[in-house]
Formats: structure tokens, sequence, C-alpha cells
């Protein structure tokens, strides 16, 4: 397949509009009744709302934000946007205040959609106190999420009474260079990267995911990751869409939700991180009908994996990619079992990998080195940092991506860990150097250290080693791990990255150049997590 060439996803929508229009393209599991649209209702109703921006002055290849849940108005809204040639600029729903603020001014959003109460989360009230503060901001949505049981609600006002024509539509196609999405992915630089991509390297990497997977309009795919995220966005909505088959989206995750997708609805495809894999695996009845597991974030535990495929009557494979690079690896259901479970799998047709030293030599098989990766489907460049994009890069044009891995003789790659400190919590990396600023923020630390546990279920943790200032110390008043929540919580941090352990300690352990050495973190909080494993099985 021609890579580079390849047809956009767009084209392929169209395809099946025009073939298939009754077909299901949504069937939306987060109202009492699912919600279902076929293709033809998606394309009139995206073509709707892609009127109603136009009337609101979006233009081409402006970024319009939202936050919003799994669910059709997503869908709906990201076509539309695509139909503009604006840009999708979606946010997690788990995201709060601080780190919304940053995207919505970072992008330069004209135009933000929430829904009014999500999880006992006001968004509404949130995003008015963003619209005084951001100036940028003219127009704020606000979708009725309490009464949302058809598609017959109005979006938050988003809907306009007539569609675009097929003529109108035809001066706002996009092109392939058209930017596509801009996704914010934590790092260490100590602020959010704005990841853009264009339709061309979005529809490179889907349609190679697809041709080695063998992927059609047979499978149905579910969609429990955030569409809000490159998992549920490329790997699970246009991925539907481009496939000409169904999104069976999930906005809370639960099994039952799981089941309801995958026997009632006939889901027999999802990519998803591992601890979606291990709650299923779990259950007391765990749902029967799919086909394919595509677990990603991290290597998949071989037990895992064994009682996955046995009680789920599935095939459960790994695979590696990222925001930037979009999927670059992934195992094949006819892989020997210590490929399948111990590895991220080979790499996809026209994409490359290399391990590498420090040099930049390329190492032999078994090695462990830096990971780099070549592929059509490559970002085109961190919004506002060029630098950072340049930086990225090798002279032959090969993308760094921070992790250390291993290549073996066959081909088959294993990441090993990261040169730098991100923490991968269940396929979401914690942003380090930016939550570690706020903390020695705190009155009573002296110094603070984040660093990744070990976990069974998400792979890693979050633990908190911290130095607490003397007069805290002799006083006996130690912060607990509820007071150094609250105090994130009250800077408008994401439950997500907070700390799930606290190790208060005398001194951090460093370098003669006064760096933390957060390798001996990593081995404490390992040793201490063994000791009390083994304390736990002798009771």
């Amino acid at each position: 397949m021609d890579l580079v060439n390849a047809p956009l996803i767009l084209d392929r929508i169209d395809d099946t509009l025009r073939s298939h229009p009754d077909r299901t393209a949504v069937v939306d599991l987060s109202t009492d009744v699912p919600v279902i649209l076929t293709y033809d209702e998606l394309s009139h109703l995206s073509n709707r709302c892609a009127a109603r921006l136009l009337e609101f002055g979006v233009k081409e290849g402006e970024a319009v934000a939202y936050q919003l849940p799994s669910s059709w108005e997503f869908v709906v809204l990201s076509l539309a946007l695509w139909r503009i040639s604006a840009i999708p600029c979606p946010i997690l729903p788990s995201l709060r205040e601080r780190e919304v603020k940053f995207i919505v001014e970072s992008s330069g959003s004209r135009v933000l959609i929430v829904p009014d109460v999500f999880r006992k989360f006001s968004y509404s009230a949130a995003s008015q106190v963003l619209k005084r503060d951001v100036d940028a901001l003219q127009h704020v949505f606000i979708v009725d999420w309490q009464s949302r049981n058809s598609h017959s609600q109005t979006l938050g006002g988003l809907l306009s009474d007539k569609p675009l024509s097929s003529q109108e539509l035809s001066l706002f196609r996009p092109q392939p260079s058209t930017y596509a999405q801009l996704l914010y992915t934590s790092g260490t630089t100590g602020e959010p990267k704005g990841v853009l991509h264009t339709h061309q390297t979005l529809a490179s990497g889907l349609l190679a995911h697809i041709d080695t997977l063998s992927l059609s309009p047979a499978d149905k795919v579910w969609v429990p990751s955030p569409l809000a995220h490159q998992t549920g966005f490329l790997y699970g909505m246009m991925l539907s869409l481009c496939i000409g088959t169904s999104a069976i989206v999930q906005a809370i995750w639960n099994v039952d939700g799981a089941r309801k997708a995958i026997q009632d609805y006939g889901a027999t495809f999802v990519q998803a991180a591992m601890p979606f894999l291990a709650d299923l695996t779990k259950s007391a009845d765990p749902p029967q009908g799919l086909r394919l597991f595509i677990a990603t974030g991290a290597a998949i535990p071989r037990p895992l994996a064994h009682v996955a495929r046995t009680v789920l009557d599935c095939n459960v494979v790994g695979a590696w990619g990222s925001t930037e690079s979009c999927l670059v690896t992934v195992g094949h259901p006819d892989d020997a079992p210590d490929n399948l479970w111990g590895t991220d799998g080979q790499v996809i047709g026209g994409m490359a990998m290399r391990v590498v030293d420090d040099a930049g030599r390329v190492l032999p098989p078994g090695k462990e080195g830096n990971f780099q990766v070549k592929t059509p489907a490559m970002f085109v460049s961190y919004l506002h940092h060029p630098e950072w994009y340049n930086e990225s890069f090798t002279p032959d044009g090969f993308f760094d991506t921070g992790d250390l891995a291993r290549i073996d003789e066959n081909g088959y790659m294993r990441m090993t860990g990261r040169k730098k400190d991100v923490i991968n919590r269940g396929g979401e990396k914690i942003p380090v150097v930016e939550l570690e600023d706020i903390l020695y923020q705190n009155e009573a630390l002296a110094d603070a250290a984040l660093v990744a546990m070990p976990d069974a279920r998400l792979g890693e943790r979050a633990c908190l080693y911290a130095v607490v200032k003397p007069q805290y110390t002799a006083a006996g008043s130690l912060p607990s791990l509820e007071d150094i929540c609250t105090f994130l919580q009250q800077r408008g941090v994401a439950k997500i990255y907070w700390p799930e352990r606290l190790e208060v300690i005398p001194e951090m352990p460093r370098t003669a150049s006064g760096k933390i050495q957060k390798v001996r973190l990593r081995e404490d909080i390992r040793e201490k997590l063994q000791q009390e494993e083994l304390m736990a099985e002798r009771k």
C-alpha cells in the first residue's frame, strides 16, 4: 500500500455514505436508551453543525476546542470541523481548569464546546470562568448532558436549520496537507505539547493499521477509550468510519457497558489500554463476541494475556504508538505466545524502527537503546515550538521517541523504559516536571520527586517522594497524601495526575551535580511494594 498517497479518511466516509447510507455509523451508549445514527443521519447532522460553525466565523485552519465525553455529539462535531477544514482540538473530560485554560490559550480557540455537567463536575461554570480569563475565547456552547436521550437536541445551539449543500462543502474540502488534528500531550518540557497532524498523516497511519490487521466492514468497533485521546479518536471513531462500520462509544467505563457493546451491539474489535482488558478479564461474567483486542500503553503481562484469551475467547495482541507517530508496531494473532504477549509486536508495513546508542549507531538485536521510528503517519509540527519538532528528529529523518527498547532477531520490539520521567498510568502520561513545579509551591515541602511505581492493573502509578521542611517535621505536622491531593485539586490539577502514594524521606538521593537520582527512588518503591506483597501473602 502506498501510505504516502493514501486516500483521505473523509473520502472513505463519503464512499460509505453513497453506497450504504442506512448503515449504522454510531451507537452512543451514554444515554438511557442508546442513540443510533446511520451514515446518512451522521452526514446530515455534521453538515448542519458545519453550517453553524461557519455562521460563527470559524475559518479554515482555525482550531476549535471541545471537552466532550465520548458521544454522538463528539463524532458529529469532529466530522463537521473536517468538512470545513477547521482543526479539531479535543480536550480530555478529566482535565480541569488549569490544563484546559492552557490548551484554549495555546490553540487560540475562539470557540469552546462543553457539557453542562458530567460526572458531577460543572463544565459550564468552569467554562464561564475561562471565557472571562481568556481574551481570545469568544463563544462557549453548552451541551445539555442531563436530557440528551436522542439526537433531536441542538448540540448546544451548534446545529443550523439548514445543512451545507454539496456545492458549499466542496469549497471547503480539505487537502492532504490541511491540518486535521491538534492534540496536547503531556511531556517533560514543563508544558503540554500541541501535536499537529494533517489529513494525510492520519490517513496514512489508519490505513496501514487496517491493512495489517485485515479489518473490514464486517468488524464493529467498540470504543471505551476517550475520543479526545488519540487511541479513541483515530483508532476508534475514525477507524470505524474509515472501514464503513459502526463505532460503539462508551463515555463512562464499566463492564456492564462493555457487555452491552459486545453482546448487544456486536462489537468485534477494540484498541484500548491494558486496564480495560484487565477489568473485562476479572469480571464475573466476561462478555463474549470480541475477535481482536489490541492492548496499548504497556506490554501485556503474560498471565493476564493467557487468561484474557481464554475467558474472552478472542485474540489479544500488543502494540506501540504515540500521539506524534500514530501506531508503529502491532502484534498479529498468528504470532507465537511469547511474541504476542511479551513484546509490542513488529513494525507495520511502510514504517521503520530502530534502536541506537547515544552516538546514533544502530545496535544489534537484543541490545537496549534509544527507540527511533520513521513513518508517513508522523506529525508535522509542535504548535508554537518548531524547535522542539526539529530537536526530535535525527538528520536522516527518524523521530526519537525518548523511550528505550530492544528489537530481537525476528523484528519484535519490546519497550524497556524511558529516558525521561513521564509516568505512564494506564496509557495516560503524567507530566512529571509540570506537577513537580506545582508541588514545590506547597509550603510544607522542601523537595519533591514524582516517580513511577509498578501496578498490575495500570502498568504504573505515581508515587511522590517528599522532603518536609524542618518546622513541619518538628511540629509533627507531616502532610498526608490526602493533603497533597487537596493542594493539587485547589490548583486545578486533574485527578488522573495526582500521586497515589506518598513516601516522606529525610533527603533526596542526588548526583554530584545535584540532580535527583530517580532511578534509586524507583528501585526503592519497587522493593517496598515487593516486601508488602510478601507480607500480605504470609498473613
